[in-house]
């Protein structure tokens, strides 16, 4: 399981593992039953804390991703696919909203900001 670290990102590191596991599991990469590097492993691997590490699987568990069997490990859970796609479209769309926000706070029209995605959509 390749997961990277941002450490300049603002964005927290447990959420990063979050949903870099969600990105893999709608990927396909991973899927139903696999097992998740333990809390030691990945915490050694991304040189980062196990409680991090921790956080992130109760969060990845809570949601309904993951499942931990309590001296066996944390393994994937049963995902709705199309649950995981639509989370990850509400995500963006908030994203994008803030986009268009910021424009309109500088004064850009909404033909300039539409011509501008278009552009990076092109890319």
């Amino acid at each position: 399981m390749k997961i990277i670290i941002n450490n300049s990102s603002m964005v927290p590191i447990y959420e990063q593992i979050v949903d870099q596991v969600k990105a893999l599991i709608r990927r396909g990469e991973l899927k139903e039953n696999d097992v998740l590097p333990s809390v030691r492993t990945l915490s050694k691997e991304l040189k980062i804390s196990a409680l991090t590490v921790k956080k992130a699987y109760d969060s990845l568990e809570s949601e309904g991703f993951a499942v931990t069997v309590h001296g066996k490990g944390t393994y994937v859970a049963a995902a709705n696919q199309e649950l995981l796609l639509e989370e990850q479209k509400k995500e963006l769309e908030a994203d994008l909203e803030l986009a268009i926000q910021k424009g309109r706070r500088y004064g850009i029209s909404d033909e300039e900001i539409k011509s501008l995605f278009e552009l990076i959509l092109e890319g």
